[in-house]
């Protein structure tokens, strides 16, 4: 299984796209502008390649405000503790969010909030795993790999197709 990447200029920054012939396994954002390379696809169809066109497709229409779930096949590698946390990100509704606390609520131990958070920090694939959907039990944001600025920017984005036009902070 062959790793390809591609980038994807989203309004936020450029995302970095891992795929293999079967799932997309990263998305991730990128603080610096990729050099440009010609085996890397940016933001263009690619006839040989369903699965990069369907996820490119999807990203376009959750920037636009028509997409609020992903159906494209994706993958992560993870201990089966942290499948379990990425699969409860996967039920938090576009546009809500829940705090550590809740999550590792729903997955079964409030003990665990600290390896919650850190599995959190660990998700792969950016918007599609919504991990910028769990902010601190006192409503504040806290930690977010692509920067803090973006997950603001990602829940007010669905906020506003969610819920009408709204300042969440």
């Amino acid at each position: 299984m062959s790793k390809q990447a591609a980038f994807y200029h989203s309004p936020i920054g450029i995302i970095l796209i891992e795929y293999t012939d079967e799932f997309i396994t990263a998305l991730l954002f990128q603080d610096e502008k990729p050099e440009q390379q010609t085996e890397i696809i940016m933001n263009e169809p690619d006839k040989n390649n369903a699965l990069l066109n369907k996820c490119q497709q999807q990203l376009n229409e959750y920037f636009e405000g028509t997409r609020r779930e992903f159906d494209f096949p994706i993958r992560q590698d993870g201990t089966p503790f942290q499948q379990k946390i990425w699969a409860a990100l996967l039920e938090i509704p576009y546009g809500q969010t829940i705090s550590y606390l809740e999550l590792s609520k729903r997955t079964g131990d409030t003990k665990a909030i600290r390896a919650v958070g850190t599995t959190n920090g660990k998700n792969q694939l950016c918007i599609v795993v919504p991990c910028h959907r769990v902010i601190g039990s006192n409503g504040d944001l806290t930690g977010y790999g692509g920067g803090l600025w973006r997950k603001k920017w990602l829940l007010q984005h669905e906020g506003k197709f969610a819920h009408g036009i709204q300042t969440l902070f």
